[in-house]
């Protein structure tokens, strides 16, 4: 597998809370120049950076990110917000508390309503694995899938841990057909890319494998 590979698959994010917008266009003209599936910014940059970039690259953003606890009524106008601004792309976060006291129809019910904002656009769902049981997981791949939603995501990065490979093996064994994967957090080498997409793994959220790019620009896979 080589490196361009593994960038087509990357969605190139930026999410800190100081994120400039000359940060934000820096991240845009990586993702154009190394060929990421994806940047993810916050929702605030959205609309600049989408008529920077024209069809030269999706435009990713998160809602009720990171902590996942806003109300659906809230979560539905932001996601409607930023498609209005020109995002191509949903990641959303899971109420966890939810998760927690086995709410699993108001969940199920969250994700469909935002579903039906995106249409054709791509929903990405974060679960926060490492705040979950192994159960909990699997009934969010249950839930997932039901919801028509377009991708399970491992981890926000905001929280105690980002992905692991025996996650991303769980929601291969447990999603349902359609449903793909995205681990996102703490991916910090050539080899742990590798290791996910093989693991199953379509998209990886991070920021490392065009910093590893840009830095070998010589790289023979490249």
């Amino acid at each position: 597998m080589n490196i361009s590979d593994i960038l087509a698959k990357c969605d190139h994010t930026l999410l800190s809370q100081g994120a400039t917008w000359s940060e934000i266009k820096a991240v845009c003209d990586d993702g154009i120049k190394y060929g990421t599936a994806s940047v993810c910014i916050p929702a605030s940059h959205v609309k600049m950076a989408k008529e920077y970039v024209g069809d030269r690259l999706a435009i990713c953003t998160v809602i009720g990110f990171p902590n996942g606890y806003s109300t659906t009524a809230t979560k539905v106008f932001e996601c409607r917000d930023a498609l209005a601004n020109g995002a191509d792309e949903i990641d959303t976060v899971i109420n966890i508390g939810h998760l927690k006291d086995k709410k699993y129809d108001d969940i199920l019910a969250e994700l469909r309503a935002l579903k039906a904002e995106c249409g054709e656009k791509i929903l990405k769902v974060i679960i926060e694995t490492c705040l979950l049981t192994d159960e909990e997981k699997i009934k969010m791949c249950e839930i997932v899938t039901a919801s028509g939603a377009d991708f399970i995501k491992t981890s926000t990065g905001f929280s105690t841990g980002g992905a692991t490979k025996e996650d991303v093996a769980l929601f291969a064994k447990h999603v349902g057909e359609g449903v793909r994967i995205k681990a996102a957090g703490g991916i910090a080498s050539l080899a742990d890319a590798e290791d996910f997409i093989r693991l199953g793994a379509t998209r990886l959220g991070t920021s490392r494998i065009v910093k590893i790019a840009k830095n070998d620009e010589s790289h023979s896979n490249y």
